[in-house]
């Protein structure tokens, strides 16, 4: 088994999180020596992180358990001009209105994730837009843009997947590598920060922060990458049936997202509790080998671990707790997801077809009646078998709430008011 002298780097090696490092040893090396500052960016793109942007804030977290300390920086600048990584066509730009929207409900999350304060391994958070917005746009190309060449910048994965597939690239997404190598040295200058951390698809532009650094500043700084995640089916990481997985709790419930943990395939319990959880080493290797369906249990700790690092430990065991009931005692359950209809609206009737989807259990009708097809939909524990049912006050069980349910793990309670 690799050793390593840090720390950080011990941790990040025995949980999963490095893909791709500039220099693993010199970063190893200075971890043990001295406290390091770090950063992720994230562009406020909706009003709510998903579960894909976890493992980053999974590494700042680690960063600052192992003593060192992390920068959450808000990409208000580059928000404007949009990542073109990954992508097949230009973002939608949104108006500074919207950004400081996306922004506030984008901030709170890492509270429940780092501990913030004015201490020297207490976390920072800081926004591009501070120094982005004020920039010359000819004073930053005689700056900065002498230490870029086309050339280069055209041999990053981000560019060369869109220009193979024939799609055009504006000019403004061009600028943001450039955007945010400015950023590594702002943060470089300002708080000492000399890592840079992101998924492996951001590895181009950490690897222009860098060398910009390096140039600029004659510093050794360093760029690490996470693997992008997919399942042990192939499948990418946050994809449900529902779309993706929030981490507001506006957006998804504290239960739903617990499900989502739940629902993790066998193969990947292991990979992920190593990940996502706190939970010790030696505690996962024996849970991951559980034989036979007892890997169910494992999930489940996964489930209520991952769930109380993002909402507590309180919502995670009441999300356990409705689950067990649930399912394990075919209980209505008061803590599942709900949806609100008037007693008029049931006195009336509602078409089976329009209250799955108004209680997102599909996201249109065609997909609801394949469901109803295939057996799926049920309501009240009841098979539906008829897709132009109309639902009424009839059908409020003995607890007064309709049950509505999509499979076996996909509940949604009708509460007349």
């Amino acid at each position: 088994m690799t050793t390593y002298k840090s720390d950080l780097v011990q941790t990040f090696h025995e949980r999963g999180y490095i893909h791709q490092c500039t220099d693993l040893d010199a970063l190893d090396a200075k971890a043990s020596e001295s406290t390091i500052t770090a950063y992720v960016g994230y562009d406020c793109t909706a009003s709510s992180l998903h579960v894909g942007h976890l493992i980053s804030i999974l590494m700042l977290r680690r960063l600052q358990q192992a003593g060192h300390k992390p920068i959450v920086l808000m990409g208000g600048g580059t928000t404007k001009v949009g990542d073109p990584t990954d992508k097949d066509k230009t973002r939608p730009l949104l108006t500074d209105a919207q950004i400081n929207t996306n922004m506030a409900g984008i901030k709170h999350v890492f509270e429940r994730f780092l501990t913030f304060g004015d201490g020297p391994t207490d976390a920072i958070m800081v926004n591009n837009d501070d120094w982005l917005s004020s920039l010359g746009y000819v004073q930053f190309l005689r700056d900065y843009g002498t230490h870029f060449t086309i050339n280069r910048m055209l041999t990053f994965e981000s560019v060369k997947l869109r220009l193979s597939r024939e799609q055009p690239m504006t000019f403004l997404e061009f600028n943001y590598m450039l955007m945010q190598a400015y950023d590594f040295r702002e943060l470089l200058n300002r708080y000492h920060c000399t890592l840079q951390m992101g998924g492996s698809d951001q590895w181009g532009n950490i690897i222009n922060g860098v060398e910009l650094c390096r140039r600029m500043n004659q510093t050794e700084v360093f760029g690490l990458t996470t693997p992008l995640l997919a399942t042990a089916s192939g499948a990418k990481m946050g994809k449900t049936e529902g779309g993706a997985v929030w981490l507001n709790e506006d957006l998804l419930s504290p239960y739903d997202y617990w499900q989502f943990w739940r629902n993790t395939e066998d193969l990947d319990v292991g990979r992920f509790m190593r990940l996502f959880t706190d939970l010790p080493l030696e505690d996962i290797t024996r849970l991951e080998n559980l034989p036979g369906n007892e890997i169910n249990e494992a999930k489940k700790i996964l489930a209520t671990e991952a769930t109380a690092m993002l909402h507590g430990r309180e919502a995670a065991d009441a999300a356990a707790e409705t689950a067990r009931k649930t399912f394990e005692e075919g209980s209505t359950a008061s803590d599942l997801p709900s949806i609100e209809v008037s007693h008029d609206v049931l006195a009336t009737g509602i078409p089976v077809l329009d209250l799955f989807v108004q209680a997102e259990l599909g996201t249109s009708k065609g997909e609801i009646k394949r469901h109803i097809k295939g057996n799926a939909a049920k309501i009240n524990d009841t098979t539906v078998s008829d897709d132009q049912l109309s639902v009424t006050n009839d059908l409020l069980n003995a607890d007064g709430v309709i049950k509505l349910s999509v499979g076996k793990k996909r509940h949604v309670l009708v509460k007349p008011v």
